[in-house]
């Protein structure tokens, strides 16, 4: 099997910042627990390959990236980049010395990076089918689109749908086949605007794009509501703001003992993370990954279609009680700092 190496920061740890985020769990990537690899395949121009991410030597030390056929110097590159996107290899040392040093918690385990896709698009298409539906849902949307529009490399892994071939896709195979439901003329329109690169993307894509921009850029794109907008800016690498939802607010019950209404713990989910400024994402994310870690073992540990589908309320609910791992008094007012974080886990 052709293969390549890619070297990447000296704290990086495949097992640790790929399992970092519920997109690894969804198609077409496959988190081999036994392994500890990461499979896929890829779009390369017209091109596509599979491969498989490895770090035989442990954490800090080289990437493997096996090759189901053999790629020229251009197309080699273009694997490479996507790679890099899709494991946040761009974010150096000093951007997570930063994370850690206004969020001391997570400095001796060293979580920083989330992973996220090889492409801004397929970022846009998951983040959309995880809205207004349980994990469970998203889960399946995902695994069809690639099943029923994506392509095959000679291993037969699968690629997502690229933007062109959602784009001439009719709505009715979007609905009956891959079970989108409401979303299928959105996911087409926000496809015709990734394939022909209108305005609204190339703003998206721009890293000088101020963060109130894009922010407002984000929610014109159809199906992009506050949660969306909010999850897209964490995949760009813009962590201030929280896609606050129904598990936030399940994690401000649960985890942070607030009461009330959705409305009001939403806001103290909101308030207790503010303090973390620019890396507040980050700090909310890594707060709930780990309950989730407590509930269902380490992440590297989760298969996709046994583990992977069962992220729902009441699930998490029961795994939370029969741990003993629900509040027994609502938490009180508190004071945050980015210093001292108002609930260390």
């Amino acid at each position: 099997m052709p293969s390549f190496t890619i070297k990447p920061p000296p704290d990086y740890s495949l097992a640790r910042d790929v399992c970092s985020y519920g997109y690894f769990l969804l198609a077409p990537n496959r988190w081999n627990v036994k392994e500890q690899s990461l499979s896929r395949a890829l779009t390369l121009d017209k091109d596509i390959v599979g491969i498989v991410i490895s770090q035989p030597k442990g954490a800090g030390k080289p990437l493997r990236v096996g090759l189901d056929r053999p790629l020229s110097k251009k197309t080699k590159l273009l694997a490479e980049a996507q790679i890099r996107r899709m494991l946040r290899l761009d974010e150096d040392e000093s951007h997570v010395r930063e994370f850690h040093k206004v969020d001391p918690r997570w400095k001796r385990t060293g979580r920083a990076r989330l992973f996220r896709s090889p492409t801004l698009f397929e970022d846009v298409l998951k983040t959309v089918t995880s809205c207004n539906v349980t994990w469970p849902g998203t889960v399946q949307m995902n695994r069809r689109l690639c099943e029923v529009v994506g392509r095959s490399s000679p291993s037969g892994l699968l690629t997502f749908p690229s933007a062109a071939q959602l784009a001439r896709t009719r709505p009715e195979t979007l609905r009956s086949r891959c079970r989108v439901g409401y979303r299928d003329l959105r996911i087409i329109e926000l496809s015709r605007m990734f394939a022909k690169r209108v305005p609204e993307v190339r703003i998206i894509e721009d890293p000088a794009t101020p963060d109130d921009l894009l922010h407002e850029t984000l929610l014109s794109l159809p199906g992009v509501g506050p949660y969306a907008a909010a999850n897209i800016m964490q995949l760009l690498g813009r962590y201030s703001r929280l896609p606050l939802d129904t598990e936030s607010v399940r994690h401000g019950r649960s985890v942070l003992g607030y009461k009330g209404s959705s409305k009001q713990v939403m806001k103290r989910v909101h308030d207790h993370f503010a303090p973390f400024e620019s890396h507040a994402f980050r700090s909310y994310w890594f707060e709930m990954w780990i309950h989730y870690e407590k509930l269902q073992g380490p992440a590297h540990t989760w298969e996709r279609d046994t583990t992977g589908t069962m992220f729902t309320a009441s699930q998490l609910k029961k795994l939370a009680e029969a741990a003993g791992l629900l509040p027994e008094h609502p938490a009180g007012p508190r004071k945050t700092s980015p210093r001292r974080p108002a609930a260390r886990k």
